[in-house]
């Protein structure tokens, strides 16, 4: 039984860090990419910000598919779009084309997002699911470490290209493990109907349900505030600090690896504490570093370290909020568990696009709009914790 776990845990983590790989791998190319194109910065963050936004509007349509016809059909398809997309950026010659292809590379990468969250839900009770959830985020995790150190030595050897076609053929071997090994956690469902409307009822009903509510919010601005630490990072460690791109990589790395080590320390502390507990530590632990944070940069104190150490605590944190407060929203989502895991995706990565546009939209060249945008999210999810789940 635990190795089957296991190996399901191994192929829903591979399928999710599509997306940390397909946003982190290039962040160190991303000024290459602007000199390749023949482009500007703004160009460029649309990459990114497009992406973003891609993962929200995919998410609304895996949700209810992978409910009507099973979890694997809508997973093998969303693969292949990943991977064509993926083809297609590395051969892109214009920035027009690269924003195109990363907008259907994130539809792509959405389904494994959406669906594993949602086979967790078909397969384990909440507490239970949190720990699965640990795990996972223990898979993808190395993504994060591995992605910006990969894309910069890749960028250097081979040029921003070989990155994309990494993407595809990492993609190709994850589709192939599902295609072997994952099994189906939720069988099709014929009579049940799939319209625009029945779509939008099963949304609204969500919408309406104040706990699904808060802990989705809760993770969704959490969240936001890493989005706004990816867009904003490369331009401030790299402009601002002279970091080169393969160190930077290294930085980007090592603020991943908290995220790890939190995440793997809830299980454990999840035998003694309940769920509520640990994502109320978490919340408050974001709040105390976005804080830190913000007074770090007005008052000029500790130059790199002064923004690093507690962005790493940021990050770091995020691996008690994210499990938990994923596992007790989709607890009582059990008839439509695909469709709850991709309405907390669609509103996770919106609020990630809305944080990431907003520090492309308030550059000034200082680090400001970057550790800005974190503390307001690290408060609006402290704050909606509070608010909404009682």
């Amino acid at each position: 039984m635990k190795q089957s776990i296991l190996r399901l845990t191994l192929i829903l983590g591979a399928l999710t860090a599509f997306t940390p790989l397909a946003i982190d791998m290039y962040l160190p190319g991303l000024p290459a990419l602007e000199r390749a194109l023949s482009t500007d910065p703004g160009s460029v963050q649309l990459t990114l910000s497009l992406f973003f936004l891609g993962l929200a509007v995919g998410q609304l349509f895996y949700g209810p598919l992978s409910d009507r016809y099973g979890r694997r059909g809508p997973l093998l398809v969303g693969n292949l779009m990943f991977i064509a997309a993926s083809v297609g950026c590395a051969l892109a010659a214009r920035i027009e084309a690269l924003i195109a292809f990363r907008l259907l590379q994130a539809l792509g990468t959405s389904a494994g997002m959406v669906i594993a969250r949602a086979m967790v839900r078909d397969l384990f009770e909440p507490k239970e699911g949190a720990k699965v959830f640990s795990l996972l985020m223990l898979v993808m995790g190395v993504a994060p470490i591995l992605a910006p150190l990969l894309g910069g030595y890749l960028l250097i050897w081979f040029g921003w290209e070989a990155i994309f076609w990494f993407l595809a053929g990492f993609g190709l071997l994850a589709m192939t493990a599902a295609r072997l090994w994952l099994p189906e956690t939720h069988g099709a469902q014929p009579s049940k109907p799939l319209t625009f409307g029945s779509a939008l009822r099963s949304y609204g009903q969500l919408l309406a349900k104040r706990r699904y509510m808060g802990y989705t919010l809760t993770s969704s601005f959490a969240m936001a505030g890493m989005f706004a630490y990816i867009a904003g990072s490369p331009f401030v460690f790299i402009n601002l600090y002279h970091v080169p791109a393969e160190t930077y990589g290294w930085i980007f790395g090592t603020n991943a690896a908290g995220i790890i080590g939190l995440s793997q320390l809830n299980p454990m502390l999840l035998r003694r504490f309940t769920l509520d507990q640990m994502l109320t530590v978490g919340v408050a632990l974001l709040a105390v570093s976005g804080l830190v944070l913000i007074g770090a940069v007005l008052l000029s104190f500790g130059g790199l370290f002064g923004i690093w150490l507690p962005v790493f605590a940021y990050v770091a944190c995020l691996g008690f909020v994210l499990p938990n407060a994923s596992a007790s929203a989709m607890a009582g989502e059990a008839a439509q568990a695909g469709s709850a895991a991709g309405l907390m995706g669609v509103l996770q990565f919106v609020a990630g696009a809305l944080a990431s546009a907003a520090v492309g939209a308030l550059q000034d060249g200082t680090a400001l709009p970057m550790t800005g945008v974190i503390v307001v999210c690290a408060l609006l999810s402290f704050i909606t914790r509070w608010v909404m789940v009682r």
